[in-house]
């Protein structure tokens, strides 16, 4: 830890972290069942639908038995019948500590944060625009100020969502691609849109709501 190279302590820490880090995952799971079938699934108008409610067993009972047998299922054949199919074949070369990989890339759905770690030369500003991209999605329900819960009546956040995650797929790709032009340039370009996407979010949907509002009460 520290050290000129990793050994048993750094390997430790991170075997630690990767044992707890699937128990997190299954409680915020149960935690996010729990509220999906006390609150509802979808309610755009925000208004009381509790009148429109069933039972939960055994209609959502079935339907959840059902979606579980079927992910069990395609993971149990990938596990068995094609277990190197998401492996990179640099996972197969031994490891020698004193020497670097020239391309080092973590799993394909991190690459979106790698890239951006490598498109600041910044070594901190790099790590801090990596933790935030994020820790940003976590923020979202705090800044959340609209008066319906859905975009479907916000014609201007549907289409800046598809454009975000045409970034997020972007970025994606170039976080595999080589450091060099124009890869770099296009991370950069990327990166600001990034976070320009969550900054322009909440702005837009005040604007639109006012407008939505206004020529209902023009209507009226």
């Amino acid at each position: 830890w520290g050290g000129f190279s990793i050994n048993n302590a750094t390997l430790n820490r991170f075997f630690s972290l990767h044992f707890i880090f699937p128990f997190l995952i299954i409680m915020l799971v149960l935690i996010h069942l729990f509220f999906l079938h006390s609150t509802g699934s979808m309610n755009p108008l925000g208004t009381n639908s509790n009148f429109n409610k069933i039972p939960f067993n055994f209609y959502f009972t079935i339907k959840d038995i059902l979606g579980f047998n079927w992910m069990m299922l395609m993971f149990i054949i990938i596990i068995l019948q094609y277990p190197y199919i998401f492996s990179d074949p640099d996972n197969f070369t031994p490891a020698n500590p004193m020497i670097t990989p020239i391309h080092i890339q973590p799993e394909w759905y991190f690459l979106f944060a790698y890239a951006i770690l490598r498109s600041i030369p910044n070594k901190l500003g790099g790590v801090i625009a990596l933790m935030s991209s994020i820790m940003i999605f976590y923020m979202i329900p705090f800044l959340k100020t609209m008066k319906m819960n859905s975009s479907q009546f916000y014609f201007p956040n549907q289409l800046l969502y598809w454009m975000f995650l045409n970034i997020f797929i972007l970025l994606t790709w170039l976080g595999a691609q080589s450091i060099e032009f124009p890869f770099t340039f296009i991370s950069q370009l990327m990166s600001i849109l990034y976070f320009l996407y969550f900054f322009m979010n909440i702005p837009l949907f005040m604007f639109w709501e006012k407008i939505i509002f206004m020529n209902y009460n023009n209507l009226k």
